[in-house]
Protein backbone atom coordinates (compact mmCIF):
# COMPACT_ATOMS: atom_id res chain seq x y z
CA UNK A 1 0.00 0.00 0.00
CA UNK A 2 1.26 3.82 -0.88
CA UNK A 3 1.82 6.24 1.50
CA UNK A 4 -1.15 8.33 2.34
CA UNK A 5 -1.68 11.63 0.90
CA UNK A 6 -1.64 14.54 3.91
CA UNK A 7 -4.56 16.89 3.18
CA UNK A 8 -4.05 20.50 4.91
CA UNK A 9 -7.97 21.83 5.27
CA UNK A 10 -8.09 25.18 5.67
CA UNK A 11 -11.57 24.69 8.00
CA UNK A 12 -12.60 27.76 8.67
CA UNK A 13 -12.90 28.85 5.11
CA UNK A 14 -15.88 29.58 2.35
CA UNK A 15 -19.63 30.59 2.83
CA UNK A 16 -19.97 27.41 5.29
CA UNK A 17 -16.85 26.85 7.05
CA UNK A 18 -16.42 23.79 9.14
CA UNK A 19 -19.99 22.31 8.47
CA UNK A 20 -19.23 21.94 5.24
CA UNK A 21 -15.43 20.99 5.74
CA UNK A 22 -16.05 18.41 7.81
CA UNK A 23 -18.70 16.27 6.23
CA UNK A 24 -17.10 17.03 2.84
CA UNK A 25 -14.03 15.71 4.30
CA UNK A 26 -15.75 12.74 5.31
CA UNK A 27 -17.56 11.86 2.30
CA UNK A 28 -13.71 12.20 0.43
CA UNK A 29 -12.61 9.57 2.69
CA UNK A 30 -15.60 7.32 2.14
CA UNK A 31 -13.82 7.47 -2.06
CA UNK A 32 -10.24 7.25 -0.87
CA UNK A 33 -9.60 5.62 2.56
CA UNK A 34 -5.37 6.44 2.00
CA UNK A 35 -5.63 9.76 3.09
CA UNK A 36 -4.38 11.57 6.21
CA UNK A 37 -6.15 14.88 7.12
CA UNK A 38 -4.87 18.06 9.09
CA UNK A 39 -7.80 19.99 10.13
CA UNK A 40 -6.68 23.73 10.79
CA UNK A 41 -9.23 25.80 12.81
CA UNK A 42 -11.32 26.31 15.82
CA UNK A 43 -10.73 23.23 18.11
CA UNK A 44 -13.99 23.89 19.74
CA UNK A 45 -16.21 23.56 16.91
CA UNK A 46 -14.33 21.29 14.89
CA UNK A 47 -14.03 18.75 17.23
CA UNK A 48 -17.83 18.28 17.97
CA UNK A 49 -18.17 17.97 13.90
CA UNK A 50 -15.28 15.22 13.82
CA UNK A 51 -16.81 13.20 16.08
CA UNK A 52 -19.91 12.58 13.63
CA UNK A 53 -17.44 11.32 12.02
CA UNK A 54 -15.38 7.93 13.70
CA UNK A 55 -13.84 7.26 10.26
CA UNK A 56 -12.41 10.61 9.52
CA UNK A 57 -11.60 10.82 13.31
CA UNK A 58 -9.27 8.25 12.62
CA UNK A 59 -7.52 9.98 10.33
CA UNK A 60 -7.01 13.33 11.41
CA UNK A 61 -5.69 15.94 13.84
CA UNK A 62 -6.94 19.07 14.54
CA UNK A 63 -4.22 21.92 14.60
CA UNK A 64 -6.39 25.00 16.59
CA UNK A 65 -6.67 28.51 15.56
CA UNK A 66 -9.31 30.59 16.46
CA UNK A 67 -8.45 33.68 13.40
CA UNK A 68 -10.12 32.88 10.30
CA UNK A 69 -10.08 35.02 6.88
CA UNK A 70 -12.94 37.21 5.82
CA UNK A 71 -14.71 36.16 2.70
CA UNK A 72 -14.48 40.06 1.69
CA UNK A 73 -11.23 40.56 2.96
CA UNK A 74 -8.81 42.46 0.93
CA UNK A 75 -5.61 40.46 0.69
CA UNK A 76 -3.44 43.22 1.98
CA UNK A 77 -5.54 43.44 4.64
CA UNK A 78 -6.10 39.56 5.33
CA UNK A 79 -2.30 39.40 5.00
CA UNK A 80 -1.63 42.02 7.92
CA UNK A 81 -4.24 40.94 10.38
CA UNK A 82 -4.28 36.81 10.11
CA UNK A 83 -0.70 36.36 8.46
CA UNK A 84 0.76 32.93 10.49
CA UNK A 85 -2.17 33.03 12.78
CA UNK A 86 -5.27 31.85 10.09
CA UNK A 87 -6.25 28.51 9.42
CA UNK A 88 -5.64 29.94 5.96
CA UNK A 89 -1.75 30.34 6.79
CA UNK A 90 -1.12 27.82 8.61
CA UNK A 91 -2.86 25.18 6.43
CA UNK A 92 -0.28 26.36 3.28
CA UNK A 93 2.27 26.43 6.09
CA UNK A 94 1.99 22.92 6.55
CA UNK A 95 2.71 22.24 2.91
CA UNK A 96 5.71 24.36 3.12
CA UNK A 97 7.13 22.28 5.84
CA UNK A 98 6.31 18.88 4.34
CA UNK A 99 3.76 18.33 7.05
CA UNK A 100 1.09 18.37 4.12
CA UNK A 101 1.42 17.16 0.36
CA UNK A 102 -1.42 19.70 -0.47
CA UNK A 103 -3.63 22.45 1.10
CA UNK A 104 -7.36 22.97 -0.14
CA UNK A 105 -9.35 25.84 0.83
CA UNK A 106 -12.94 27.44 -0.26
CA UNK A 107 -11.87 30.93 1.80
CA UNK A 108 -10.89 33.90 -0.03
CA UNK A 109 -9.65 33.48 -3.50
CA UNK A 110 -7.22 36.48 -3.38
CA UNK A 111 -6.13 36.20 0.32
CA UNK A 112 -5.17 32.24 -0.36
CA UNK A 113 -3.65 33.22 -4.10
CA UNK A 114 -1.29 35.88 -1.95
CA UNK A 115 -0.88 33.67 0.88
CA UNK A 116 0.51 30.71 -1.17
CA UNK A 117 2.66 32.94 -3.48
CA UNK A 118 3.93 34.71 -0.22
CA UNK A 119 4.71 31.33 1.64
CA UNK A 120 5.34 28.63 -1.04
CA UNK A 121 6.83 30.74 -3.75
CA UNK A 122 6.61 30.70 -7.29
CA UNK A 123 8.53 27.73 -9.12
CA UNK A 124 11.69 27.88 -10.40
CA UNK A 125 11.38 29.55 -14.14
CA UNK A 126 7.47 30.96 -13.04
CA UNK A 127 6.94 34.63 -13.07
CA UNK A 128 3.12 34.57 -12.00
CA UNK A 129 0.88 31.37 -10.62
CA UNK A 130 -2.66 30.87 -12.56
CA UNK A 131 -5.48 29.43 -11.44
CA UNK A 132 -6.92 26.28 -13.45
CA UNK A 133 -10.86 24.97 -13.58
CA UNK A 134 -12.03 22.14 -15.16
CA UNK A 135 -14.84 23.20 -17.56
CA UNK A 136 -17.73 20.95 -18.51
CA UNK A 137 -18.19 20.74 -22.24
CA UNK A 138 -20.01 19.08 -25.08
CA UNK A 139 -17.06 16.45 -25.37
CA UNK A 140 -16.23 15.63 -21.86
CA UNK A 141 -14.20 18.12 -19.81
CA UNK A 142 -12.00 20.92 -20.99
CA UNK A 143 -9.15 22.71 -18.59
CA UNK A 144 -9.17 26.76 -19.12
CA UNK A 145 -6.53 28.82 -17.08
CA UNK A 146 -5.91 31.53 -15.80
CA UNK A 147 -9.47 32.02 -14.23
CA UNK A 148 -8.36 34.69 -12.07
CA UNK A 149 -5.48 34.81 -10.64
CA UNK A 150 -3.28 37.56 -12.53
CA UNK A 151 -4.24 40.41 -14.39
CA UNK A 152 -2.40 40.50 -18.06
CA UNK A 153 0.45 38.03 -19.55
CA UNK A 154 3.42 38.65 -22.07
CA UNK A 155 4.05 35.91 -24.68
CA UNK A 156 6.20 33.77 -22.04
CA UNK A 157 3.39 33.49 -19.14
CA UNK A 158 0.85 32.46 -21.80
CA UNK A 159 3.45 30.08 -23.25
CA UNK A 160 4.28 29.05 -19.75
CA UNK A 161 0.21 28.61 -18.79
CA UNK A 162 0.28 26.25 -21.79
CA UNK A 163 2.97 24.05 -20.33
CA UNK A 164 1.16 23.88 -16.33
CA UNK A 165 -2.40 23.68 -18.06
CA UNK A 166 -0.98 20.51 -20.19
CA UNK A 167 0.59 18.96 -17.48
CA UNK A 168 -2.38 18.98 -15.57
CA UNK A 169 -4.78 17.57 -18.35
CA UNK A 170 -2.04 14.19 -18.23
CA UNK A 171 -3.40 13.74 -14.64
CA UNK A 172 -7.21 14.89 -14.73
CA UNK A 173 -8.03 14.08 -18.33
CA UNK A 174 -5.51 11.35 -18.92
CA UNK A 175 -4.26 12.38 -22.29
CA UNK A 176 -0.42 11.61 -22.82
CA UNK A 177 -0.22 15.15 -25.26
CA UNK A 178 -3.07 16.90 -24.55
CA UNK A 179 -3.99 19.90 -27.41
CA UNK A 180 -3.90 23.16 -26.31
CA UNK A 181 -5.08 26.46 -27.99
CA UNK A 182 -5.11 30.41 -26.93
CA UNK A 183 -8.09 32.10 -26.37
CA UNK A 184 -8.46 34.88 -28.57
CA UNK A 185 -10.85 37.45 -30.91
CA UNK A 186 -10.47 34.97 -34.01
CA UNK A 187 -8.75 31.54 -35.17
CA UNK A 188 -6.78 33.66 -37.81
CA UNK A 189 -3.10 34.16 -37.08
CA UNK A 190 -3.29 38.18 -38.08
CA UNK A 191 -6.24 38.72 -34.90
CA UNK A 192 -5.52 39.56 -31.31
CA UNK A 193 -2.92 41.41 -29.62
CA UNK A 194 0.58 41.30 -29.94
CA UNK A 195 1.55 38.80 -26.76
CA UNK A 196 -1.13 36.63 -28.17
CA UNK A 197 0.14 36.22 -31.59
CA UNK A 198 3.81 36.01 -30.14
CA UNK A 199 2.87 33.07 -27.87
CA UNK A 200 1.22 31.16 -30.94
CA UNK A 201 3.98 32.08 -32.72
CA UNK A 202 6.46 30.46 -29.78
CA UNK A 203 4.02 27.51 -29.23
CA UNK A 204 3.86 26.62 -33.20
CA UNK A 205 7.46 26.80 -33.58
CA UNK A 206 8.68 25.25 -30.36
CA UNK A 207 7.13 22.07 -30.95
CA UNK A 208 7.14 21.49 -27.50
CA UNK A 209 6.76 17.87 -26.57
CA UNK A 210 4.32 17.71 -23.48
CA UNK A 211 1.76 19.20 -25.92
CA UNK A 212 -0.02 19.68 -29.01
CA UNK A 213 -0.61 23.42 -30.27
CA UNK A 214 -3.55 23.95 -31.99
CA UNK A 215 -4.15 27.82 -32.62
CA UNK A 216 -6.46 30.56 -31.48
CA UNK A 217 -10.12 29.64 -29.89
CA UNK A 218 -12.48 31.67 -29.72
CA UNK A 219 -14.87 31.79 -26.87
CA UNK A 220 -17.55 29.38 -28.62
CA UNK A 221 -14.78 26.96 -28.11
CA UNK A 222 -15.25 27.05 -24.66
CA UNK A 223 -17.87 25.09 -24.38
CA UNK A 224 -17.62 22.25 -28.00
CA UNK A 225 -14.74 21.20 -25.93
CA UNK A 226 -12.74 21.80 -29.15
CA UNK A 227 -9.31 21.50 -26.90
CA UNK A 228 -8.19 20.18 -24.00
CA UNK A 229 -6.59 23.31 -22.61
CA UNK A 230 -7.83 26.62 -23.61
CA UNK A 231 -4.96 29.37 -22.18
CA UNK A 232 -5.91 33.29 -21.70
CA UNK A 233 -4.86 35.56 -18.88
CA UNK A 234 -6.94 35.83 -15.61
CA UNK A 235 -9.10 38.94 -16.82
CA UNK A 236 -10.61 37.62 -19.51
CA UNK A 237 -10.31 33.94 -18.20
CA UNK A 238 -12.40 35.44 -15.00
CA UNK A 239 -14.89 37.27 -17.31
CA UNK A 240 -15.40 33.79 -19.18
CA UNK A 241 -16.05 31.64 -16.11
CA UNK A 242 -18.70 34.07 -14.75
CA UNK A 243 -20.06 34.75 -17.59
CA UNK A 244 -20.78 30.44 -18.34
CA UNK A 245 -21.82 30.33 -14.49
CA UNK A 246 -23.93 33.08 -14.97
CA UNK A 247 -25.48 31.61 -18.40
CA UNK A 248 -25.76 27.87 -16.63
CA UNK A 249 -27.93 29.46 -14.05
CA UNK A 250 -29.87 31.64 -16.39
CA UNK A 251 -30.74 28.66 -18.39
CA UNK A 252 -32.01 26.82 -15.22
CA UNK A 253 -34.07 29.05 -14.06
CA UNK A 254 -35.52 29.73 -17.87
CA UNK A 255 -36.54 26.05 -18.01
CA UNK A 256 -37.76 25.71 -14.32
CA UNK A 257 -40.24 28.56 -15.30
CA UNK A 258 -41.11 27.12 -18.64
CA UNK A 259 -41.93 23.30 -17.03
CA UNK A 260 -43.98 24.52 -14.71
CA UNK A 261 -45.86 27.07 -17.38
CA UNK A 262 -48.70 24.85 -17.99
CA UNK A 263 -49.80 21.16 -17.32
CA UNK A 264 -48.43 20.29 -21.19
CA UNK A 265 -45.14 21.61 -20.10
CA UNK A 266 -45.48 19.70 -16.59
CA UNK A 267 -45.93 16.55 -18.39
CA UNK A 268 -43.24 17.20 -21.12
CA UNK A 269 -40.89 17.81 -18.22
CA UNK A 270 -42.00 14.04 -16.53
CA UNK A 271 -41.40 12.76 -20.15
CA UNK A 272 -37.74 14.13 -20.24
CA UNK A 273 -36.94 14.23 -16.69
CA UNK A 274 -34.15 11.83 -17.53
CA UNK A 275 -32.45 14.22 -19.76
CA UNK A 276 -33.18 17.50 -17.74
CA UNK A 277 -31.53 15.43 -14.93
CA UNK A 278 -28.69 14.60 -17.42
CA UNK A 279 -28.36 18.53 -18.36
CA UNK A 280 -28.49 19.11 -14.54
CA UNK A 281 -25.30 16.76 -13.29
CA UNK A 282 -23.14 18.24 -16.82
CA UNK A 283 -23.37 21.53 -15.56
CA UNK A 284 -23.55 21.44 -11.70
CA UNK A 285 -20.45 22.95 -10.62
CA UNK A 286 -20.63 20.53 -7.78
CA UNK A 287 -19.31 17.88 -10.27
CA UNK A 288 -16.13 20.04 -11.64
CA UNK A 289 -15.15 22.04 -8.46
CA UNK A 290 -11.72 21.96 -7.41
CA UNK A 291 -9.55 24.90 -9.19
CA UNK A 292 -5.30 24.11 -9.07
CA UNK A 293 -3.22 26.91 -8.32
CA UNK A 294 -0.70 26.48 -10.46
CA UNK A 295 3.22 27.90 -11.02
CA UNK A 296 3.41 27.30 -6.98
CA UNK A 297 6.18 25.16 -5.05
CA UNK A 298 3.48 23.16 -3.61
CA UNK A 299 0.01 21.98 -4.33
CA UNK A 300 -3.08 24.37 -3.54
CA UNK A 301 -6.69 24.17 -4.59
CA UNK A 302 -9.47 26.03 -4.06
CA UNK A 303 -13.06 25.18 -3.48
CA UNK A 304 -16.17 27.19 -4.53
CA UNK A 305 -16.87 29.11 -1.29
CA UNK A 306 -20.48 28.27 -1.73
CA UNK A 307 -19.85 24.28 -2.67
CA UNK A 308 -21.91 21.85 -0.30
CA UNK A 309 -20.27 18.51 1.21
CA UNK A 310 -20.16 16.98 -2.00
CA UNK A 311 -18.37 19.79 -4.30
CA UNK A 312 -15.59 19.99 -1.37
CA UNK A 313 -15.19 16.26 -1.11
CA UNK A 314 -15.02 16.60 -5.24
CA UNK A 315 -11.88 19.42 -4.49
CA UNK A 316 -10.12 17.22 -1.96
CA UNK A 317 -10.27 14.45 -4.62
CA UNK A 318 -8.88 16.76 -7.33
CA UNK A 319 -5.97 17.58 -4.50
CA UNK A 320 -5.43 13.52 -4.13
CA UNK A 321 -5.06 13.28 -7.77
CA UNK A 322 -2.52 16.37 -8.46
CA UNK A 323 -0.64 14.57 -5.70
CA UNK A 324 -0.94 11.03 -6.33
CA UNK A 325 -0.03 11.50 -10.12
CA UNK A 326 3.24 14.58 -9.19
CA UNK A 327 1.87 17.68 -11.01
CA UNK A 328 4.56 19.35 -9.65
CA UNK A 329 7.29 17.02 -10.95
CA UNK A 330 5.51 16.85 -14.43
CA UNK A 331 5.68 20.71 -14.33
CA UNK A 332 9.46 20.54 -14.29
CA UNK A 333 9.66 18.17 -16.61
CA UNK A 334 8.10 20.05 -19.17
CA UNK A 335 9.42 22.84 -18.12
CA UNK A 336 13.09 21.65 -18.17
CA UNK A 337 12.56 20.00 -21.76
CA UNK A 338 11.27 22.75 -23.11
CA UNK A 339 12.47 25.56 -21.83
CA UNK A 340 16.05 25.82 -23.78
CA UNK A 341 13.86 26.04 -27.77
CA UNK A 342 11.34 28.16 -25.60
CA UNK A 343 14.32 30.79 -24.81
CA UNK A 344 16.18 30.38 -28.26
CA UNK A 345 12.75 31.20 -30.11
CA UNK A 346 12.28 34.41 -27.78
CA UNK A 347 15.05 35.40 -28.78
CA UNK A 348 15.07 35.29 -32.27
CA UNK A 349 11.83 37.25 -32.45
CA UNK A 350 12.83 40.05 -30.10
CA UNK A 351 15.76 39.63 -32.87
CA UNK A 352 13.36 40.30 -35.73
CA UNK A 353 11.40 42.73 -33.94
Amino acid sequence: MSNPVRIALDAMGGDHGPSVVIPGAAEALERRANIEFLLFGDEAVLGPLVALHPALKAQSRIIHTDVAVGMDEKPSQALRRTRRASSMWMAIDAVKTGAADVIISAGNTGALMAMSTICLRTMAGIDRPAIAAMWPTLRGRSIVLDVGATIGADAQHLVDLAIMGSAMARIVLDIERPTVGLLNVGVEEIKGIEEVKAAGRILREGNIPSLDYQGFVEGTDLGKGTVDVVVTEGFTGNIALKAAEGTARQLAEVLRTAMGATWLTKLGYLLARQAFRTLKDKMDPRNVNGGVFLGLDGVVIKSHGSADATGYANAIGVGFDMVRHELLDKIRESLAVSDERRLALTADMDARA
